[in-house]
């Protein structure tokens, strides 16, 4: 299959791990940002070839991972009033919250649905007329343009029984963030592509300068990534720190215009706090007041003091890059997917799920 087999290839992986061990004569930290690459690292074994003075570390490129206990306690809240149909794509169902989860809600008669597109709840609004339906928006730059089209369908159809509760967080804030805590330990990014093919390149161009770090765009085969991580290798061993795009099968400089358009008509910018990280600025999306009747935090009387982390759960340590889930006394043990402590345990993107499910299995390429 053409762009697929060919970035699994054992023989080409080998001969990337090679190349990057010859090159490599100091130590580096590398950070995929993204959960999905998260995965495919610890699936196919990759850490496992890569040369030990390279070390990945896992950033919070896991919408699900990042949404705060706070705006899940929203979500509960509004799940919880009478008229209510609350939406939500499956990975959230389990998040917890300060006190329950929506699975917990839904079991005690909430009505809340799993659904695969936030164009559903717009149908599911239509044909509910005496219901409020509300669409728990959650993702980076990749969801946006759809959560952003419903909103835009649901104005155009006038429907006044829909909204979404915003979720939304952006990549480079969050880059920054990491990069200017004090206990910041990473030398270069592997940035996301499916993000990219929306945003496009040039939000990275400031951040490769300014903290002098490279930041490579890569796809999410093994091929992908050890391309990536022997790119910003290269730069690190050269002193130098630019942008490079190793997924240029998918990603073009200027990204999707269309889809960035539609969020900019939808969305403004806003202060967004991440879980286990906080409060980062300009970080996440939030609903234009020129749509503010499809705004749920709008629509609705929500007053939810902001929750505290759960303190067994160590997921901003290992979002920022300082820790590996099998760091965490609870891994494992008290943290497990039936049970999750926090959400990276939750996610089919989180780091702590990818260590539990995939890094005793025998589905190496190495």
């Amino acid at each position: 299959m053409k762009y697929l087999t060919e970035y699994r290839n054992p023989e080409l992986v080998q001969e990337l791990a090679r190349e990057i061990r010859r090159i490599t004569t100091k130590p580096w930290t590398l950070m995929e940002i993204c959960g999905g690459q998260t995965h495919s690292l610890v699936k196919n074994g990759l850490l496992d070839i890569l040369p030990g003075n390279i070390s990945m570390v896992h950033g919070p490129g896991c919408p699900v991972c990042v949404t705060s206990v706070s705006i899940i306690d929203e979500a509960v809240f509004l799940a919880g009033l009478p008229g209510v149909i609350l939406c939500s794509y499956g990975d959230m169902l389990r998040v917890p919250g300060s006190s329950k989860s929506l699975l917990d809600a839904k079991s005690t008669g909430a009505d809340v649905r799993i659904l695969y597109s936030p164009l559903e709840a717009v149908q599911l609004a239509k044909e509910n007329p005496g219901k409020q339906v509300v669409f728990f928006a959650v993702g980076f730059e990749t969801t946006a343009p759809a959560n952003a089209l419903s909103v835009v369908q649901a104005d155009q159809l006038q429907l006044d029984n829909y909204s979404i509760l915003s979720s939304h967080v952006l990549v480079p804030p969050a880059m920054e963030a990491i990069l200017s805590d004090e206990n910041n330990t990473i030398d270069a990014f592997l940035a996301a592509g499916h993000v990219c093919t929306i945003m496009g390149i040039e939000e990275y161009y400031p951040i490769a300068e300014k903290y002098k770090c490279p930041v490579v765009i890569t796809g999410f085969e093994p091929v992908d990534l050890l391309q990536g991580i022997l790119m910003a290798v290269t730069q690190l061993e050269n002193g130098q720190y630019r942008v490079d795009n190793q997924y240029a099968r998918s990603v073009q400089p200027e990204g999707n215009i269309r889809a960035q358009h539609t969020i900019k008509t939808v969305f403004d910018k806003s202060d967004r706090i991440w879980r286990g990280i906080g409060n980062i600025p300009q970080s996440g999306y939030e609903v234009k007041d020129r749509f503010k009747k499809f705004n749920a935090r709008q629509k609705f009387t929500i007053n939810i003091p902001v929750a505290q982390e759960n303190a067994a759960c160590i997921s901003g340590d290992i979002m920022k890059g300082l820790k590996k889930p099998k760091q965490c006394p609870n891994f494992g043990t008290l943290c497990k997917p039936e049970h999750p402590l926090g959400a990276p345990m939750v996610s089919s993107e989180g780091a702590c799920a990818a260590y539990y499910h995939y890094q005793n299995a025998d589905n190496s390429l190495a």
